[in-house]
């Protein structure tokens, strides 16, 4: 693998990143919480708070699983 491959690999995932990100913004300014699914633990005690998205977790591997199973059939 040469340079520009890599190169060309950065900008692809840079591209995705920011589309993702976007995506992510406009979801939470529309009320589209994704860390605020059922399933999601989150333990609040007076000066402690301990938060673990399982949910949120699941739904971004799926996505992320059939995006990258897409581009890699090509």
């Amino acid at each position: 693998m040469d340079l520009t491959s890599i190169a060309k690999y950065l900008i692809f995932f840079g591209v995705v990143l920011v589309l993702l990100g976007t995506i992510f913004y406009f979801f939470g300014k529309l009320g589209i919480g994704l860390g605020k699914l059922p399933g999601d633990i989150i333990i609040q005690k007076e000066n402690f708070a301990f938060y673990f998205p399982i949910a949120t977790s699941i739904i971004v591997s799926i996505a992320l699983t059939i995006i990258i199973s897409l581009i890699s059939k090509r």
